[in-house]
C-alpha cells in the first residue's frame, strides 16, 4: 500500500467501542503504546475491525500537533503520545518534526517554523504528539 500519509502505523486491533453511529476503536502498535481512532460502526463492520485483527492507522503530519511541558495540561485530544525528537527539517515556511516514541515508533509532524522556536524544539527535547481521534483513518491488509 502506497499513501502520501506521512504516518503509517501497523498495530492490532486491542479493542472496540461501539456507539450509535461510530465507535472507538483502539489500536496497538508494536512498541505498546495505542491510538484511539473515531470511525463509523459501517466501517467497523466493513473493515471486520475486531479485538486481534490487523489494521493500519493513516494519520497526516499536518493532523500532528505538537506540544512541550504537557505534564500539567489535560485536553479532549484521545491521543498524546510523548517522546524525543529525533530530527528537525526547516523549510521557507513549515518545518517537519520526527518524534521517536519509547516503543520506537517515529511520529512525523508539520508545524510552522515559527511553532518550533517557541516550543523551543531540537533532537534530545521530550515532546508530546497530540491526535485527534477523528483525525485517524483506519485501513486493515487486504
Amino acid at each position: 500500500m502506497k499513501v502520501s500519509a506521512r504516518n503509517v502505523f501497523k498495530g492490532k486491533v486491542r479493542e472496540f467501542r461501539p456507539g450509535a453511529v461510530n465507535s472507538e476503536v483502539i489500536i496497538e502498535l508494536a512498541g505498546g503504546e495505542t491510538l484511539v481512532a473515531v470511525v463509523t460502526m459501517e466501517s467497523v463492520d466493513n473493515l471486520k475491525l475486531v479485538p486481534g485483527a490487523d489494521a493500519v492507522a493513516l494519520i497526516k503530519a499536518p493532523w500532528v500537533m505538537l506540544m512541550t511541558e504537557s505534564s500539567d495540561i489535560r485536553l479532549s485530544a484521545r491521543n498524546c503520545l510523548t517522546g524525543k525528537v529525533v530530527s528537525v527539517t526547516e523549510g521557507a515556511v513549515n518545518a517537519e518534526v520526527t518524534l521517536e516514541l519509547a516503543g520506537g515508533t517515529k511520529v512525523y509532524s508539520i508545524i510552522t517554523r515559527d511553532a518550533v522556536q517557541e516550543l523551543g524544539l531540537a533532537p534530545g527535547l521530550s515532546a508530546t504528539a497530540v491526535i485527534k481521534a477523528s483525525h485517524i483513518i483506519l485501513g486493515v491488509p487486504a
